[in-house]
């Protein structure tokens, strides 16, 4: 995969956003009755390049998307756009999710749905095509989207990855 690739961030003198893509309520039932715990999947991102995402889980919901935040911010990217949008077309797979990330010209906005949407908003992006083939799952369609993010290159990366100038990448 691109795992030279990835950029990873400190988060310490970063304005970060949070967005809660879903909660879970999980039912324990044990001979003295049934316990409830929830669990939350949070994205965290500075709408300028920089996502992460997050699972928390406790006996309240509250205490659940702290505890993913803290720990979307131990896992943050960065990611390069370009016009407000992705510099190419990329596919992500994570576990039974798989998706697919397009540039779109601008005025078109974030054509996603769901887990995808609040992903792609947080790191940023304003225009892209995006569509989630595969499982449904909030959770593996979060972490193939962040895959996806991950394995992005812009020219700069891709010209210093091939050891050649910006012109001989764009004209051959």
């Amino acid at each position: 995969m691109a795992a030279n690739n990835i950029n990873r961030v400190k988060s310490s003198d970063i304005e970060l956003k949070d967005k809660l893509v879903g909660i879970n309520r999980v039912t324990k039932v044990t001979k003295g009755g049934r316990t409830f715990s929830f669990s939350a999947i949070v994205v965290v991102g500075d709408e300028n390049g920089i996502v992460g995402h997050g699972l928390g889980k406790a006996k309240e919901v509250t205490e659940a998307i702290s505890k993913g935040i803290d720990d979307a911010k131990k896992n943050l990217i960065r990611v390069p756009i370009i016009n407000d949008t992705v510099p190419h077309a990329q596919k992500g797979k994570f576990g039974g999710a798989r998706v697919l990330l397009k540039p779109a010209s601008n005025g078109t906005g974030v054509i996603a749905g769901g887990a995808m949407r609040a992903v792609l908003e947080s790191v940023g992006i304003h225009n892209v095509l995006a569509k989630s083939q595969g499982s449904s799952n909030p959770h593996n369609v979060v972490k193939a989207t962040m895959d996806a993010l991950s394995q992005m290159r812009d020219a700069v990366a891709v010209a210093k990855q091939r050891g050649v100038s910006m012109d001989k990448v764009f004209n051959g």
